[in-house]
């Protein structure tokens, strides 16, 4: 039996000027309500990322605590 791939989904990269010139809480909520994930990049290299609340609480359920790593 094959096994099907789940595709995986690019996360969207956020710029750090982007959060510097107030858009910061639009970032954020949007994160939030559409449940997804983000980088956050300065000069073009990721130096964060960003994640909802919901998704990191089914990493916590899935025995995946992201603080341990």
């Amino acid at each position: 039996m094959a096994e099907t791939k789940k595709s995986i989904t690019p996360m969207e990269h956020y710029n750090m000027s982007d959060f510097l010139r107030g858009k910061s809480s639009k970032i954020i909520t949007a994160i939030s309500e559409d449940d997804t994930a983000g980088f956050v990049l300065k000069n073009g290299k990721p130096l964060a990322v960003i994640i909802s609340n919901d998704r990191y609480e089914r990493l916590l359920k899935a025995g995946i605590d992201i603080n341990e790593y």
